[in-house]
């Protein structure tokens, strides 16, 4: 029996979700801009701070036109120190 999750549509299927750690120093402000400069790229569908964890950001994106690696480069691009934790 296959237990596999098939995904409903394309675009799920080609979504995956990273954490990725920041500095603990940003205020909200930082965060924001941070988030919507994210988001503002194609290819990142959602990226938020875990509620309570403001070092921790959760990251979506499209695995056909990026991978962790670019989504790291997009957040250290914004003057932010960053590292990869890994897929959700």
């Amino acid at each position: 029996m296959d237990q596999r999750v098939h995904p409903i549509n394309n675009e799920t299927k080609n979504t995956v979700e990273i954490v990725v750690h920041v500095t603990e120093e940003l205020n909200e402000d930082q965060r924001d801009n941070l988030t919507s400069a994210l988001e503002n790229s194609t290819g990142i569908k959602n990226a938020e701070f875990c509620p309570l964890r403001y070092h921790l950001m959760l990251v979506r994106y499209d695995r056909d036109l990026y991978s962790s690696q670019d989504v790291l480069h997009s957040v250290t691009s914004q003057n932010v120190s960053a590292r990869l934790i890994g897929p959700v």
